[in-house]
């Protein structure tokens, strides 16, 4: 139930969240530099988008590349820097590339069915200023997804 609720949320959010745009540049490089931080003590390789997104392709999955309108089946872990873990999806979700959140979306349109990916996603690419149950405002968050169905 308390995925079902986080889902909800989550749906409602989609919009407000990926149209948050009020972080400064101050704000964007502290976030990154988070980051930065959290690969090099991991000691993980990620490659860095414009929009900040930080991510690499674990499997490449097979076929045409997801498009934004396409409908999309996954399974994802959702973790903070400090690794612990405030989501977990091990039977795929279904939703459409153009609801999900920003980071969602960009890194969608580089996957093809079969596809993991892992990402780090700075807030303005997250859920921003929003707080939900299980992620609060200015979270960064850590993503592995696998891509199954595409529509």
């Amino acid at each position: 139930m308390k995925k079902a609720r986080l889902f909800f949320q989550i749906s409602l959010l989609l919009l407000i969240a990926s149209a948050c745009s009020t972080y400064s540049e101050q704000d964007k490089q502290q976030f990154d530099k988070k980051i930065q931080d959290y690969l090099t003590k991991k000691k993980i390789k990620c490659l860095r988008s414009d929009s900040g997104l930080y991510y690499t392709i674990l499997e490449p999955g097979e076929g045409k590349n997801i498009h934004y309108l396409d409908s999309v089946s996954f399974t994802y872990t959702g973790k903070f820097l400090t690794d612990k873990k405030f989501d977990e999806q091990k039977k795929p979700v279904q939703f459409a590339v153009k609801d999900l959140i920003g980071a969602w979306k960009e890194i969608m349109l580089e996957l093809k069915p079969g596809a993991t990916a892992f990402l780090i996603a700075p807030p303005y690419l997250g859920y921003g200023q929003h707080e939900l149950d299980d992620i609060p405002a200015n979270s960064i968050l850590v993503y592995t997804l696998t891509i199954h169905n595409v529509k």
